[in-house]
């Protein structure tokens, strides 16, 4: 009798409601959408399993050490079996990874199938069916101001703002510093819903703050790794945006105490971008 005790406590201790980590990123779902896939990782993870066997973080969610964005459309297409990407979807390559990685084999198909061609230019098209069709046409596209290139980014599911914000100092030295630093910038700062942001700068995002945030949420506390604007702005503008406003708080000067070292000019700039 304790032998079947025990095989049937696997999976009945697990709560109807689940709370999730993965990468970082929070879920909470159904443990039924989590096995609606028999065979799947999850499935096995949460039917086959108990919870003791499932590694959790320090506030005792179930961890998942993946990608937390793309898991929305894992989790989408266990709840409805079906695939909506959002137009301009650049990662689906990544997608099919994760789709492996969590054995789901219909998934990985439909990301894997070949696309068919359609035009650009023509109206009335259906979106779901434009982005699934056309897996590669973004990532290839190498002149963000053309006018095809306008049609298919300005409309969508994809439409946003993003502010950018940096704090830079300027020494503009005398003449005979030819190794005067003209520019420095401490930090590149991001504004935006977090999807978005992510969507946009990927890896070069710094993501330890706000991890918990749904990416539906907006964020002003992420920031750049690096330290160039105009590497900012190149992926902006092949992800569709055009600037629409910009500020500064003016420029303003100080001096060190060494009366012989030059002034440092320093001011805050802020870049609102719109696709």
């Amino acid at each position: 009798m304790a032998p079947m005790a025990d095989t049937e406590s696997h999976g009945s201790t697990f709560p109807d409601i689940v709370e999730l980590n993965v990468g970082g990123q929070v879920y909470v779902t159904r443990l039924e959408t989590l096995t609606a896939v028999p065979d799947s990782l999850l499935w096995a993870k949460f039917s086959q399993s108990s919870p003791d066997e499932l590694p959790k973080d320090g506030k005792g969610r179930f961890f998942f050490d993946r990608d937390g964005f793309l898991f929305r459309y894992i989790l989408d297409y266990l709840r409805d079996s079906e695939l909506f990407l959002p137009e301009f979807f650049k990662e689906r390559r990544r997608l099919q990874k994760e789709a492996d990685f969590f054995r789901l084999p219909e998934l990985s198909r439909r990301l894997a199938a070949p696309s068919k061609e359609t035009s650009p230019t023509e109206d009335g098209g259906e979106p779901e069916e434009a982005e699934l069709a056309s897996p590669t046409t973004t990532t290839t596209t190498t002149t963000p101001s053309s006018s095809s290139d306008r049609t298919l980014r300005s409309p969508g599911s994809g439409a946003g703002y993003i502010t950018v914000g940096y704090r830079g100092s300027y020494t503009i030295g005398r003449d005979i510093q030819a190794d005067a630093k003209f520019r420095r910038v401490a930090r590149i700062t991001v504004c935006s819903k977090i999807g978005l942001a992510k969507e946009v700068f990927g890896e070069t995002l710094n993501e330890s703050r706000d991890p918990d945030r749904t990416p539906d949420k907006y964020t002003s506390r992420y920031y750049l790794k690096y330290n160039f604007l105009e590497q900012a702005f190149d992926r902006l503008a092949e992800a569709g945006f055009h600037m629409v406003a910009c500020n500064s708080t003016g420029t303003c000067s100080y001096a060190s105490s060494d009366p012989g070292e030059d002034k440092v000019w320093t001011s805050y700039t802020e870049y609102v971008f719109s696709r």
